[in-house]
């Protein structure tokens, strides 16, 4: 992943997932991440923050503080929850202008196409796409 550094706890869990060759092993670990995700505060369930493009329901909302970006999330389905905590640790305490200029590609670096259906892959990148909507909503500020 370009920017190891910038994106240092992106890379982190890339790098975790890559290492694996097995997709029931990657598919657990993000299993594991959705039961490790925290409950958020009930009033980010709004229109405003839902994931359009998924199957499940998915709601993710940033905070800003200190010119960084803190999120918080929740889906009904747990391996959707995997992949919105993935996404939440990889872009925590980032800034806006870092979310929205992060390159996709790192999703295909995962392996997780392997052991995720075509709908999941795709609310994968809903999410991705989501946050960095909010993202840019901070720099038009």
């Amino acid at each position: 992943m370009e920017n190891q550094e910038k994106y240092n706890n992106l890379s982190k869990l890339v790098e975790k997932l890559k290492k694996s060759e097995d997709p029931k092993r990657k598919y657990e670990y993000i299993l594991w991440l959705g039961k490790k995700l925290k409950e958020p505060d009930s009033e980010i369930l709004i229109e405003e923050n839902k994931v359009k493009g998924c199957v499940s329901e998915v709601f993710v909302k940033a905070k800003i503080k200190g010119g960084k970006l803190f999120w918080e999330g929740y889906s009904d389905a747990l391996i959707t929850k995997g992949l919105l905590a993935f996404l939440i640790s990889g872009l925590n305490e980032l800034t806006p202008n870092e979310v929205v200029k992060i390159n996709k590609k790192f999703i295909e670096d995962t392996g997780l196409k392997a052991s995720l259906t075509p709908s999941r892959s795709n609310g994968f990148l809903n999410i991705l796409l989501k946050m960095q909507s909010q993202a840019n909503e901070f720099l038009e500020v």
